[in-house]
Parts: structure tokens; C-alpha cells; sequence
């Protein structure tokens, strides 16, 4: 009997032994991944001056481009093979979600499950392709007008750079799904995080170099450093914020058996709407400012003045911003949360609210709490995307990070150590089985 013990106990401590070794194999095939993407990131894209683009970007880093270049991780600036980076299926990704809220077919799809949602997926990677091969050729042929950016223009050029761009784009979707499954966090939220996060040590040093030679004070850099603290602080406890609805369920009799009534929560975000507000909303107020670097300064004089209001720091930008990210806020969170569905769900398996009659008066109420915690997640957006544009054009403070790149960062970095403890969280879960499992056999 105690060998048998014995021999159990050396089998169960195999297994613990395994679970660790595959979280260190996902952790590890995920920085090898991102190690990969980021190399891409310096491979120039052929038949192009890389000094005369940079001088060309130079000019339009202010518009959207100096916005996509610091989620590409500078692939923009360097014109890379990764230069679309994963944006064409973030696109493509929102808009196969708002598709879905308008066309029955797709909402069905939705509501199948894992088969649904596999076709879903499919229909966002063709969309992808799409997408990407649409800006692939804008890009190849805005490279062409820009002087003498290209080498050798001509349909050659328009065709290999497109390929090679939408090619890029494509595969590094296939690899953030491979970091999806087979290595730690969301592989698409990871690749943009690594795309944001490198070139931070670069303008951590040239803010300390400023310091040093007297630009910034001492005490300034003090203060962005405490600020940057607190924000981040601020970012994880609203991001963790729930609003939990009581959910109870009556008892219910299976077979010659009454279950007691249970009780859960239903648990509302109080940003519900994510990193999708401050995008849309910088996108939109940066593409005057794009129009306008490529046209160098001609086209209508009230066209030059409204650029000029826009630009950063402007207090009509200021308020626009705060505008948009408010509306998509809203926006946002009625496309992603529907509290019809939610209450016809809970009815049809017995679960009611409190108080509330189940159905439509249910989803009146959770639409009407929703939208009271949605004014705080809006503000709350609004006050952490402001910051930094106050910073810079006030205070003259060489930023690196936009409040939207620092709520993708915090954002990110949660969900992935959220997944690492879940795995040690499981881990630790199997071990307390195999223990209990070896005193059995032990009596």
C-alpha cells in the first residue's frame, strides 16, 4: 500500500513539474514572438530612400501618422515591412462587431457559440486582408508623390510594396494568434504593447538629458514622475471598478431533488468601452492635420485656420477631444453590451433582479445603471487622455506616452499577469487535489 503511495505521489509531483515547465514554455514562446516582431520592425520595405522618408515624416509626425508610428513601435518612421502593423484587423474587428448589431445574419452567428465564433474570426481575417491591401496601395502610392522617396517608381513598386505591406499585416495576425493559444495574454493587445513600449527607454533618456542640460528643472521631472505614478495608479482602480447587479435564482427541483435558491452578481464595468474612445476620437481630430502636412500649407484659408485650431494644446482641440471621447464612450458601450439580451438571458434561466420585474423592465434598469457608471468611465477617459496634452503644452514636457497609449499599456500588462496567476492559480488548485487524493490512498 505504501508503495502504491508512493509511486502516486511521484506521478502527481511529474505532473506539478510539467505545469510548470508549460508556463515557462508560453512565456517563453511569447518574448520569443514579440522578439520576432519587433526585428521585423527594421526591415526597411524595399526600393525606398530611407533619408529621404525620414525627412518626410519628419514634417507630418504631428498628424496621425506620428500616432500610428508609436503603435507600429517606429515602423512608420523607418517605413519597416510591419509598418501597417495590426491596425487593418483592429479594424477590421470593429467593424465586424458593429456589423453585427445591424445585420441578423452576424448577430445569429454571435449567438451560436464557439461555431459562430469561429466564423466571425474568418470573416474578420478576409476583412483584414481587405483592409490591408487597400492602405497597403495608398501608402505605396503616396510614397511615389513624395518626392524622392522611391527609387525606382512605377507599377513594380506599387505592386511589391503592396504585397509586402499587406503580407506584413497578415502575418503578424497569424502570430499574435499564435501567442494567443500558444503562449501568455492576447497576442493582438501584446504586439501592440511591445510596438508602445519600445521606444519608452530611448525617451525616458532624452527627458533625462534634457534634465541634465538645464531644459527641464529637476523639480519638473520630479513632478512628471509622481504624476505618471498616479495615473497609473488611477488607470488600474477604475479599470478594476465593477458595478455587480444581485442576481437571485428561485430554488428549483431536478428529479426527487429541491435546490436551494442561489444568489450571483452581474458585474458591469465601469469603462466598459475600453481603449475605443480615445482612438477613435485622436484619429478623427488628427486628420485635418495629416490633410494639411501633405498639401504644405495650400488649399482654403478657412480650411489652414481650422488646422491651426486643431493642432495640439488648442483649446478648441481640447474640447473636441473631451467631446468625442465622451460620444464614443456611449457610442462604444451600446454596441458591445446590449441589456435586452442580457435580460431576456437571465429570464430564460430563471435568474431576476431584486425588486425588478424580469424582462423589459429588467433591462430598462440595467440600461439605466449602465449609463450612469458609462458618465463616470467617459470622464474617467477624458481627465486621463487630457493630462498629457495639458503637460506638453503648458509645461512644455517632452511626453512620450498619449493617454491613450498609457491606457493600452496598463490595460494590457493587467489582463497578462491576470492570465499568469490564473495559470499559478490552477497550479496551485491541482496541487491541493493531488495532496487530498494521496491521503485517500494513504488510508
Amino acid at each position: 500500500m505504501a508503495s502504491a503511495a508512493e509511486q502516486l505521489a511521484s506521478n502527481l509531483n511529474f505532473a506539478a513539474l510539467g505545469k510548470a515547465e508549460e508556463l515557462k514554455k508560453r512565456i517563453w514562446f511569447t518574448l520569443g514572438a514579440l522578439l520576432v516582431y519587433r526585428l521585423g520592425t527594421y526591415i526597411p520595405l524595399p526600393g525606398i530612400d530611407p533619408s529621404a522618408w525620414e525627412q518626410v515624416f519628419r514634417q507630418q509626425a504631428g498628424g496621425i501618422l506620428g500616432m500610428f508610428n508609436m503603435f507600429a513601435g517606429g515602423g512608420i518612421n523607418r517605413m519597416a515591412i510591419f509598418a501597417l502593423n495590426i491596425m487593418p484587423y483592429i479594424s477590421a474587428s470593429i467593424i465586424i462587431q458593429l456589423l453585427t448589431t445591424v445585420s441578423p445574419q452576424l448577430e445569429a452567428l454571435k449567438k451560436e457559440g464557439e461555431a459562430g465564433r469561429k466564423t466571425l474570426n474568418q470573416y474578420t481575417r478576409y476583412l483584414t486582408v481587405i483592409l490591408a491591401a487597400f492602405q497597403s496601395y495608398a501608402i505605396a502610392a503616396g510614397l511615389q508623390s513624395a518626392g524622392n522617396v522611391v527609387s525606382e517608381p512605377g507599377i513594380f513598386f506599387l505592386i511589391s510594396a503592396s504585397v509586402t505591406l499587406t503580407g506584413g499585416t497578415m502575418f503578424l495576425m497569424w502570430l499574435g494568434e499564435q501567442i494567443t493559444s500558444r503562449g501568455i495574454g492576447n497576442g493582438i493587445s501584446l504586439i501592440i504593447l511591445a510596438g508602445i513600449v519600445a521606444e519608452l527607454p530611448a525617451a525616458i533618456a532624452n527627458m533625462l538629458e534634457l534634465g541634465r542640460q538645464g531644459a527641464l528643472s529637476t523639480g519638473l521631472i520630479l513632478v512628471v514622475i509622481v504624476m505618471a505614478v498616479v495615473v497609473i495608479a488611477f488607470i488600474v482602480f477604475v479599470e478594476r471598478a465593477q458595478r455587480r447587479l444581485l442576481i437571485q435564482y428561485p430554488k428549483r427541483q431536478v428529479g426527487n431533488k429541491m435546490f436551494e435558491g442561489q444568489s450571483s452578481h452581474l458585474p458591469l464595468k465601469l469603462n466598459t468601452s475600453g481603449v475605443i474612445p480615445p482612438i477613435f476620437a485622436s484619429s478623427l481630430l488628427l486628420l485635418p492635420a495629416t490633410i494639411a502636412s501633405f498639401n504644405a500649407g495650400k488649399g482654403p484659408e478657412w480650411f489652414q485656420m481650422i488646422t491651426t485650431q486643431l493642432s495640439h494644446g488648442r483649446p478648441l482641440f481640447l474640447v473636441l477631444y473631451v467631446s468625442l471621447i465622451v460620444f464614443f464612450a456611449f457610442f462604444y458601450t451600446a454596441i458591445v453590451f446590449n441589456p435586452t439580451e442580457t435580460a431576456d438571458n437571465l429570464k430564460k434561466h430563471g435568474g431576476f433582479i431584486p425588486g425588478i420585474r424580469p424582462g423589459e423592465r429588467t433591462a430598462e434598469y440595467i440600461d439605466y445603471v449602465l449609463s450612469r457608471i458609462t458618465v463616470v468611465g467617459a470622464a474617467y477617459l477624458a481627465i486621463v487622455c487630457l493630462i498629457p496634452e495639458i503637460m506638453i503644452s503648458y509645461a512644455a514636457v517632452p511626453f512620450y506616452f498619449g493617454g491613450t497609449s498609457l491606457l493600452i499599456v496598463v490595460s494590457v500588462t493587467m489582463d497578462t499577469v491576470a492570465q499568469v496567476q490564473g495559470h499559478l492559480l490552477a497550479h496551485q488548485y491541482e496541487g491541493l487535489i493531488r495532496k487530498s487524493k494521496l491521503k485517500g490512498r494513504r488510508k
